[in-house]
């Protein structure tokens, strides 16, 4: 998958953008990663290209270069997007001009919370692309789950489900999950559906 994702990298082949790939790649890819993995990395990517295939408008390089840095740091913590987009800060610098480096770590902040301003289209583009997987079909979002479990190991079942619990009903409280009309009309019922069922099964655990 590495290969694959390595002819997705959205700059120009340069020394320079080569390494910061390929520095991303191995972020993506290390060992400890449950589902923030390359396959995340990979699908996100996938519902990117869905979305402009579908015509829906937003900036493809600082968008994609979001993507690709939205996640790069992960520990589980609190500021892991906020530490994402301070690398692309830093890494971007002399790749992509300026204002292209500031929105794409604008863009990686907005996946700390998902809502973006209405009329923002590469945030909204972004974080529906982001949070797409909560429409995935039944095997896919078992995956998902137990990806996210593997990545608080350290965490308590109890502890660790009321959390979950807490992060899924902030998500089904919102009006709506989606922000393009195109993945509104296509995910949001099957992502509301799948959202309600690990909420009964996390009610359901002893």
């Amino acid at each position: 998958m590495p290969e694959v994702l390595a002819s997705r990298w959205p700059l120009s082949p340069s020394v320079e953008g080569n390494s910061l790939r390929d520095a991303l790649l191995a972020a993506w890819g290390a060992a400890d990663r449950g589902y923030h993995d390359l396959r995340h990395l990979s699908e996100v990517l996938d519902r990117l290209d869905e979305l402009a295939a579908a015509e829906v408008g937003f900036p493809p390089l600082s968008t994609r270069l979001a993507a690709w840095f939205h996640d790069a740091v992960y520990a589980g913590a609190h500021d892991d997007e906020e530490r994402s987009a301070r690398w692309a800060e830093r890494a971007l610098v002399g790749l992509v001009p300026d204002d292209v480096a500031a929105e794409t770590a604008r863009l990686v902040r907005l996946t700390a919370d998902h809502r973006p301003r209405p009329g923002d289209a590469a945030g909204e583009a972004l974080t529906d692309a982001d949070l797409a997987i909560l429409a995935s079909g039944a095997a896919r979002y078992a995956d998902y789950a137990a990806g996210v479990r593997r990545e608080y190991a350290q965490v308590p079942d109890e502890a660790f489900a009321a959390g979950r619990a807490e992060i899924l009903g902030s998500l089904l409280a919102k009006p709506t999950l989606f922000h393009t009309a195109y993945a509104r009309e296509r995910w949001e019922p099957v992502a509301r559906a799948n959202v309600t069922a690990e909420l009964e099964r996390l009610a359901r655990r002893p």
